[in-house]
């Protein structure tokens, strides 16, 4: 049957009617549930294999991208398999096109950035247009906005502290099972982490990550209101009366990758680390390890998926226009109808410098892709598409001259990749190296590192290595060049070792793995939960929400009882199911649009659904909130709202202008009333503000004035608390600086630098008043690129790290040493600054103003030296001969304030030409050797007058130390 959408008079009903067609004639919906169906029946018989098979769906482009596709699959098909190992055999070299990563609508600033490194490359667009500078990248956030999601990230691990009143206990396992018991009360049965730091009065603060989601699968959001949750559930359990407890949020992100960065953060600013369960975590390999292993199972995390960046690479010495152009055809033909950019990467063009992760040897370029066209199409990612992106690559490289085919790892006993979830990088000199997360992560990094020679397992891998190894015969026997007879003998040979070697351990093997009947009831059930939904009858958010619960949970219960060999499989069934689900999702917000288009014709009854729609908002806001909730929320609605009428009828001139002030008395009362139940814990009044401003805005206000109440009325004993833990902290400082050599100077320095910073903040603490800020904050001048410091980081064998770089680590490393304190000021009411400013070097117009101001000062000076002459020292170290004459005459005249003044500028004169002479010196020097680099005067000479300025300061002191004498 076909579908006139013009026949339809609104956009929602022509939307509704293109996306059931769609799903009910083969479409993106049959399509999920087809191949979703096909991979079902496939794991449950046990094969599933390698992927990335010939034979396998072509291109995930749907609508007006099929007919693409179908060429597509015709090309790829006419290169056999012979025709691209005899390529390869000659020198061709591989097609690498790889999904590094997925992102939301928010991250595009971000990897735009990243692409175009910080806006110094130029940027390519699908219309060929090209972008140049912040401003136009910046743009290109608005541009594509309409083609996001923009739904937010989950919120999978939490930062938290407790400050815990424990004191008296016999031993550390002691204090360690009572803050496991305090901990546990409060998150319940959620994995965490923590460190204990004993406080003066014998108090106790835990740092710690915690996972957000329980394992009845409530969420929390690791923020204030998470923070007054978990304290409620604390103070109503039995361990409160043991010892008092006060729980916080400070952060809270997204993923593994950021539960084990902080984890591992944590172990590295404390000795002793545990787990909920005790176990000691003990150095960074453990904390990646329980974070991977044990953790992610139990954050269900999801990101949304917006936008995809795409690398492809080339050789080494491969012609760089001609991979552009290569590039931009690929990108034009896989990706038509689709917003995107790209950006060029190659030695000679990245501005990175080599050790900062740039100027990588290979020619290669990324992109950044809207996943969802102009037209409402989406790409599919799966094996099978990658394999057609490859094999698309390569023809279009072909056709600017660069010999290059598309491969698969089986072709050549390949080990398979290794992810960046699974590794983090160690070093970006040259190649980048990186270490596992994990010890099966550093086995597959190794394997692929070393060329190790392995070949997939499957029925359906084995299959195709038969073939495989019939086609580089083929190619042995075909003749040609020794080289290439050479190369095709090899990789048979490869092929060959490695199938015997599998088989003998297969042979071997006696136990394999066999889920039995807990396996198959899951997969059955995940079956049955996500195809329920596969009538195409109308849905309430009620009803669909419940539904996306039981397919996660079927999901979740799946994978815990998958193998490992079918890990793959799991992954592309779960995508197509969370695909299907999305596309419920989708209709359940188009029937959403036709009941208020409805509503705005006059409150027209559906003609599909005989009950009133306000019985049905009634029933799913009940199903969602709790009838209880419902009825106070709505009888404070109904409050508002008749005051609202109230004031439009006397806005209308039905009622006296005379009761105007009264309603608005009342109208702010109901809004008060309103907005306390909401901060009370109302959920059904929190949906209702998102759609009513004024209702936010009194919530909000609420939410406000509720933290002022919070807040302690001992202010004062709370910074009292927080500078003895600082004056403490100092005093070891003091202790440890004097154990340290003095010829240890970056220790030295890197203690005093702290030293000085608590010290700093307990002389603001000091002078605190209500209402000050708590200025923490530090600002440096960035001088950019530093070639001296750069080469001799190179001599000593160590990375260069820019020096605004290295003063933001120590800022942020300070403030880290004090969350807990900041965390309890801010608690109490204190405002803290804690931000790292960067300011730019003076320009070239001040320096010389500050040189000419600097000079003249000099001249007017002059005059009073000749007078002075006799009685002025002539340099420093005729000032240091006096001051060791006026230590061996004690009874000597006291300066006069003439001399001291001559003095002082006699010094200040000698240094400066000096200065002047050594910048003579360092002139001729770089003109005699060509040196082009850091030709900024400003930047030149800065240092060297600070310098200067610290041998004034030091001539003083001592000018003033020989008088005091």
């Amino acid at each position: 049957m076909e579908i006139f959408f013009g026949a339809f008079t609104s956009e929602w009903e022509q939307r509704r009617a293109a996306l059931l067609h769609e799903m009910s004639s083969g479409g993106r919906g049959a399509s999920a549930e087809e191949e979703m169906r096909r991979r079902l029946k496939q794991l449950a018989g046990g094969g599933g294999g390698s992927s990335g098979a010939s034979g396998g769906r072509g291109s995930g482009s749907k609508g007006k991208g099929a007919p693409r596709a179908q060429v597509t699959s015709a090309t790829t098909g006419a290169r056999s398999m012979e025709a691209r190992l005899a390529a390869v055999a000659r020198g061709s070299q591989p097609a690498v096109v790889k999904m590094a990563s997925y992102g939301g609508g928010a991250r595009v600033g971000a990897m735009l950035n990243y692409v175009s490194r910080g806006g110094e490359l130029k940027v390519e667009n699908e219309s060929g247009r090209i972008l140049e500078g912040r401003e136009e990248l910046a743009r290109i956030r608005g541009d594509w906005d309409h083609l996001f999601q923009n739904r937010a990230e989950s919120r999978d691990i939490g930062s938290f502290s407790v400050e815990i009143a424990a004191s008296g206990f016999a031993s550390d396992e002691a204090l360690h099972d009572q803050m496991r018991s305090t901990l546990t009360s409060g998150f319940g049965d959620r994995r965490y982490a923590y460190a204990i730091e004993k406080n003066g009065g014998g108090s106790v603060t835990v740092q710690g990550l915690v996972v957000l989601r329980s394992g009845q699968g409530e969420r929390l959001t690791g923020d204030a209101k998470a923070a007054g949750i978990i304290q409620g559930r604390y103070d109503a359990s039995a361990a409160a009366g043991e010892a008092a407890a006060k729980f916080s949020f400070h952060g809270y992100g997204n993923g593994v990758e950021f539960g084990a960065n902080r984890l591992r953060g944590l172990v590295d600013r404390h000795e002793d680390v545990r787990d909920d369960r005790g176990q000691s975590i003990a150095n960074e390999k453990v904390a990646g390890d329980l974070v991977q292993k044990e953790w992610r199972g139990e954050l269900h995390s999801r990101k949304s998926r917006d936008v995809m960046h795409v690398i492809m690479s080339a050789r080494a010495g491969t012609d760089v226009a001609a991979f552009e152009g290569a590039v931009r055809d690929f990108l034009a033909h896989q990706f038509a109808g689709h917003r995107y950019v790209f950006a060029m990467h190659d030695a000679a063009s990245d501005p990175k410098e080599a050790g900062e992760g740039g100027k990588r040897p290979h020619v290669h370029a990324h992109a950044i892709v809207a996943m969802k066209s102009d037209s409402g199409d989406r790409i599919e990612t799966t094996p099978a598409v990658f394999r057609e992106w490859r094999s698309v690559m390569a023809e279009k490289a072909r056709e600017h001259g660069i010999e290059m085919e598309m491969t698969d790892r089986r072709e050549f006993a390949a080990p398979p990749a290794f992810t960046r979830t699974q590794v983090r990088p160690v070093s970006r000199e040259g190649r980048t190296d990186h270490v596992g997360t994990s010890e099966a992560a550093q086995a597959r990094y190794d394997a692929k590192r070393s060329g190790r020679r392995t070949v997939a397992k499957s029925d359906r891998s084995r299959q195709y290595i038969i073939k495989v190894q019939e086609s580089w015969q083929k190619v042995a026997l075909a003749g040609g060049d020794r080289q290439t007879v050479a190369y095709a003998t090899l990789h048979q040979k490869y092929l060959e070792s490695s199938v015997s070697t599998a088989q003998t351990e297969a042979s071997g093997t006696v136990i394999r793995a066999d889920f039995g009947s807990n396996f198959r009831i899951n997969l059955a059930t995940l079956q049955e939960m996500v195809l329920e939904g596969q009538e195409l009858r109308e849905m309430s958010r009620a009803e669909f929400e419940t539904y996306e619960k039981k397919v996660e949970t079927a999901l979740f219960k799946l994978e815990r009882s998958v193998s490992a060999d079918d890990r793959a499989d799991f992954d592309e069934i779960a995508g197509l199911a969370r695909d299907f689900v999305n596309q419920k999702r989708e209709l359940v917000d188009l029937y959403e649009q036709r009941k208020e288009a409805l509503a705005e014709q006059g409150g027209e009854s559906l003609r599909s659904e005989p009950r009133d729609p306000a019985n049905d908002e009634w029933d799913a806001a009940v199903a969602k909130h709790g009838e209880a909730v419902v009825e106070a929320g709505n009888e404070a609605m109904i409050e508002i709202e008749h005051y609202r009428e109230g004031l439009d009828r006397i806005e209308a001139g039905e009622f006296s202008a005379d009761r105007k002030d009264g309603m608005q008395a009342g109208l702010q009362q109901a809004m008060e009333r309103a907005a306390q139940l909401a901060v009370e814990g109302n959920s059904y009044l929190r949906d209702v503000a998102e759609q009513d401003q004024d209702l936010r805005q009194a919530i909000d206000r609420a939410e406000k004035q509720a933290e002022v109440d919070r807040q302690d009325d001992g202010r004062a004993d709370v910074i009292k608390a927080v500078q003895t833990v600082i004056a403490d902290r100092i005093d070891r400082l003091n202790e440890r600086l004097s154990e340290i050599a003095e010829d240890s100077y970056a220790t030295r320095n890197e203690a005093s630098a702290e030293r000085q910073f608590l010290a700093d903040m307990n002389g603001q603490l000091d002078k605190l008043g209500p209402g000050d800020v708590l200025d923490l904050s530090r600002t440096e001048t960035d001088y950019g690129y530093d070639e001296e410091e750069a080469a001799s980081a190179r001599e000593s064998g160590v990375d260069y790290v820019p020096s605004i770089e290295r003063d933001r680590q120590e800022h942020e490393s300070h403030i880290d040493s004090i969350a807990p304190q900041l965390e309890q000021l801010r608690a109490h009411g204190v405002t803290v600054d804690t931000d790292f400013k960067i300011a730019a070097p003076p320009s070239q117009r001040d320096f010389d103003a500050y040189m000419n101001e600097l000079a003249k000062e000099f001249a007017e000076a002059e005059p009073n030296l000749d007078e002075e002459k006799g009685k002025a020292p002539a340099n420093v170290d005729a000032a240091a001969d006096q001051g060791r004459e006026a230590r061996d005459e004690p009874d000597r005249r006291p300066i006069d304030n003439d001399t001291r003044e001559a003095h002082e500028l006699a010094s200040t004169v000698d240094a400066t030409n000096r200065l002047q002479d050594r910048l003579n010196r360092d002139k001729e020097a770089a003109q005699r050797s060509g040196e082009t680099t850091r030709t900024d005067p400003a930047q030149q000479h800065i240092p060297r007058l600070e310098e200067l300025e610290r041998e004034q300061m030091q001539q003083r002191e001592r000018d003033r130390d020989d008088r005091d004498r």
